[in-house]
């Protein structure tokens, strides 16, 4: 249809007006989507929180966009953009936190990466194997903000809100300790080493170990720590020792502690309290010596086994150490004798000091006369050997009976206490004693005497064999021949045994008739010349037949 078929309005009608929009409909799509933006930019700037920036060595396992920032496992921000410094020795990683984690932002604030991570004390980080590593974060005590942190290459042994106390012990070095070595009570891993530093003096290093609740009660003012990290192998004067804690502490070196017995009723420590870390539990245990005394000793001798560490014995008792070996020079006898110095501890000696002379002014001068006079009553000494095995030698102190007397300085510092030579020396000058008595011995002529004496002596046994031999055997056969006759003669059914039988047996009779008429006469004395009287009585023959008076007067 053309333009000019349209109808024109006629005049009179009434004409219709039709509006129309400015904006067309197309354009309401990106309007709408503008406004949502803006909405989300207001949102994002209202809940946003500070930028901050963290220094770490590497920035291995962050990605800009993708890495988290967490807090106790939950999100508070988000890594933004990870550069190069510019001295190119570490990178800096911008961080934009949460609104609601503003507060995180503090001087004291910790940052480390959390990613698998392989040690001595275990493995940590697994989950970020499938979620990919992140920053995590640990607030400190202060209130003070900051906006640029140096992040940590290690994860902390110690967060903030564990339940537990940390205690600062002092050691001459580190040894085989670490950061999140174990420490141990009976056996029990309860604690970690957090953290370790120089002393500014530089004469040793302190550790920050932290104890977990509830621990933390078991350690008192009282208690003991020692080094229980490796494997304690020792072969001195008193043997052969080893000592092991667990595989742990075997590996990344262990911390133990214990209070004594006399101890355990002691309240907690309150903190900061410093302690000093032993080298063993032997040593940690150990009553307190208190102050020790310094003591040299003169050695004529050899002293190969002997060493710094020493033990030093009075009866027995182990009361000190040696902590000196020094060679001194005699310009009279061109001899080069050893100094030993010890350090004797009297208050081991236990209940023994109540009955010593108590000192009053001069303390140690009459500390000094009393040594001189147990040195006058045989005080020495001796270089002793501990160990066969080892040769290790150690100083023993006792009194020796009859001890030549030695003069006695109480005016000299240090003291000097007098010495002997110990018993494997005193064997050995004695073997070469008597070596020296055989040496001067005339051997040779000895020898040759020997030898004539041998020759003599083959020549009398051989004569012996040849001649008095076979004479003394045959005296010894007639000797048993002879025995065997008389054997024969003196046995039971032989003639000279029957002979004798009767021969007694006669006698016999012959005493008894003797003693009748001896009996007889007694009573009777006429009878010897008038005969037996009527009134007698009749004589028993040992046949026991009576006869009669008449052939007895006839007779």
């Amino acid at each position: 249809m053309n333009q000019t078929d349209q109808p024109w309005p006629q005049p009179g009608d009434p004409q219709v007006m039709q509006r129309r929009w400015p904006i067309s409909p197309v354009w309401l799509l990106p309007i709408i989507a503008a406004l949502i933006g803006i909405l989300m930019l207001v949102d994002t700037w209202q809940s946003a929180g500070p930028d901050i920036t963290i220094s770490f060595q590497a920035a291995s396992g962050l990605e800009a966009g993708k890495t988290a920032v967490k807090y106790k496992d939950v999100m508070v921000g988000m890594v933004k953009s990870i550069t190069l410094s510019q001295d190119s020795t570490h990178v800096i990683v911008a961080v934009s936190l949460n609104k609601n984690a503003q507060n995180l932002a503090r001087a004291d604030t910790r940052f480390w990466v959390v990613r698998p991570r392989i040690g001595a004390g275990g493995v940590s980080g697994i989950d970020t194997l499938l979620s990919g590593a992140y920053i995590a974060v640990d607030t400190g005590a202060s209130t003070r903000p900051n906006q640029e942190f140096a992040g940590l290459e290690t994860p902390p042994t110690v967060v903030s809100g564990m339940p537990g106390t940390s205690f600062e012990i002092v050691t001459d070095d580190l040894g085989s300790l670490d950061i999140g070595s174990p420490v141990y009570y009976r056996r029990v891993p309860v604690g970690r080493v957090a953290s370790y530093r120089l002393q500014s003096d530089g004469q040793g290093v302190s550790l920050q170990v932290f104890i977990d609740a509830p621990y933390d009660r078991f350690v008192t003012a009282g208690t003991r720590f020692w080094n229980a990290g490796g494997v304690d192998v020792s072969l001195g004067s008193d043997g052969f020792q080893l000592k092991t804690q667990t595989m742990a502490a075997i590996l990344a070196g262990g911390i133990a502690f214990a209070s004594p017995g006399y101890d355990a009723k002691t309240p907690p420590a309150a903190t900061p309290y410093t302690y000093r870390l032993a080298k063993d539990e032997q040593t940690a245990m150990a009553p307190a010596d208190g102050p020790a005394q310094y003591v040299q000793l003169r050695f004529e001798q050899s002293l190969r086994g002997m060493s710094v560490g020493a033990p030093v014995e009075f009866s027995s008792i182990k009361i000190g150490r040696v902590v000196s070996i020094e060679l001194d020079y005699d310009a009279s006898h061109y001899h080069f004798p050893s100094v030993v110095g010890i350090e004797v501890y009297p208050s081991r000696l236990g209940r023994v000091l109540e009955k010593l002379p108590k000192p009053e002014q001069d303390a140690q001068r009459q500390e000094a006369g009393f040594l001189r006079d147990m040195v006058n009553h045989g005080l020495r000494g001796q270089a002793r050997t501990g160990n066969l095995l080892t040769g290790q030698l150690y100083v023993s102190l006792d009194f020796v009976p009859n001890a030549p007397p030695v003069p006695f300085d109480i005016h000299a510092r240090p003291l000097r206490i007098p010495t002997i030579n110990g018993g494997f020396d005193r064997l050995q000058e004695q073997l070469a004693a008597i070596i020296g008595k055989v040496g001067k011995m005339p051997l040779e002529s000895i020898g040759r005497n020997l030898d004539a004496t041998l020759a003599d002596l083959d020549q009398t046994l051989k004569q012996v064999n040849t001649q008095v031999l076979p004479e003394t055997t045959q005296t010894l056969r007639q000797a048993r021949k002879t025995l065997g006759s008389a054997q024969d003669i003196l046995a039971d059914n032989a003639p000279l045994q029957k002979n004798l039988g009767q021969t007694m047996l006669e006698a016999q009779r012959t005493l008894r008739s003797v003693r009748e008429l001896t009996d007889l006469l007694a009573r009777h004395p006429q009878a010897l010349l008038f005969g037996r009287p009527d009134d007698a009585d009749p004589i028993t023959q040992p046949d026991a037949r009576p006869i009669s008076p008449q052939k007895t007067a006839t007779k």
